[in-house]
């Protein structure tokens, strides 16, 4: 009985044991997955799934700074989501000799908790840039739904001098502790959390809250403070317009590369090998755009244009209208008035 169980251990347990361990070490601290076949990639959520039930694929997160749809820099992460590439993306970017930017313009993707006190130099005292990015929920918070919801607690009245909000039913939501939580990355937050007197009684607990006892609100305020910043900005008519053009700007060039060049997927594997395989791609990118802009006619090159076609369209009046008066002209109808009537 006991060899057969140090038999296990020796042949079962312990190679097993190895396995996972080389496997965690493939992992890293950042990643849950890897693909055999290229253990630089990790499984992520396609936008071409075609059959509509989430697969999973090994792949590469491409984060990119243009400007006039030109590539400026590009990074390749191993990270599924936008969120987390934005700080490395950045510090990869301040190695170069590329100048800072004044503003960055990025989608609600990158709008953390954590990017917005790395942009505002939070970390070392120097801010990094001026930043457009709405945070996840900035859309909806425009909704008519949401502003109207009783039930939310930023709509709630807050009382500053007791730190206490009002729910709808008119009871006293007071503040209880502190509470810190850790995401992912390893960034800490820190909450306020609040907590209803008492909700047993209450006849719109099932509308207001599905816990067993009383209604509590986690209240983040540096995050709170941070959002508000960020809509201020995003509010702001004139940064309103440049925002817009982020569509235009970024979202062009993967169109381009995705549409036009038809490059949905990488060909070579390791990560070093798929930063140079998009490096060229994006080099293609910005020579197509060159040309593209070479082959422009210059103003005054439209200006000879015009008055060539302007001029050419006067003879061409003339000798339609001389055509026109040269022709026999239809000969007329003879009427003979009979009885008040024309035959």
């Amino acid at each position: 009985m006991i060899r057969r169980k140090l038999k296990s251990v020796r042949d079962d347990f312990i190679p097993r044991k190895e396995k996972y361990a080389a496997q965690l070490e493939v992992c890293g601290e950042d990643r849950n997955s890897y693909s055999k076949t290229d253990p630089d990639a990790t499984f992520m959520r396609m936008k071409e799934d075609h059959m509509k039930n989430g697969q999973l694929k090994p792949g590469y997160n491409i984060q990119m700074a243009t400007e006039n749809q030109f590539v400026l820099f590009y990074s390749v992460h191993q990270r599924p989501t936008d969120t987390r590439c934005l700080i490395p993306h950045m510090e990869a970017y301040r190695e170069t000799a590329l100048p800072m930017p004044k503003r960055i313009v990025a989608d609600a993707g990158y709008g953390s908790e954590e990017n917005y006190l790395y942009l505002l130099g939070e970390e070392d005292g120097e801010a990094v840039a001026d930043f457009l990015i709405p945070y996840n929920t900035y859309l909806k918070e425009q909704s008519r739904s949401y502003k109207k919801n009783a039930y939310n607690a930023k709509n709630w009245a807050y009382h500053e001098e007791d730190d206490l909000f009002v729910c709808p039913n008119g009871r006293k939501v007071r503040f209880k502790k502190y509470m810190k939580k850790k995401n992912a990355s390893g960034f800490v937050q820190d909450f306020k959390i609040y907590e209803c007197e008492d909700c047993s009684d209450c006849p719109l607990k099932a509308l207001c809250t599905k816990a067993k006892g009383n209604r509590q609100v986690h209240w983040n305020p540096i995050y709170e403070e941070l959002k508000a910043k960020a809509r201020k900005a995003l509010d702001d008519e004139t940064l309103k317009q440049i925002y817009a053009l982020r569509k235009i700007e970024v979202e062009t060039v993967f169109g381009n590369l995705k549409g036009n060049l038809a490059f949905r997927r990488f060909h070579l594997r390791g990560l070093d090998k798929v930063h140079l395989e998009f490096g060229i791609l994006a080099l293609a990118h910005n020579f197509l755009k060159v040309a593209g802009i070479l082959r422009m006619p210059s103003a005054k090159h439209i200006q000879n244009k015009r008055k060539e076609a302007k001029n050419d369209l006067f003879f061409a009046y003339f000798i339609i209208l001389g055509t026109y008066r040269t022709a026999p002209s239809k000969p007329k109808r003879k009427t003979f008035r009979r009885a008040g009537r024309f035959i």
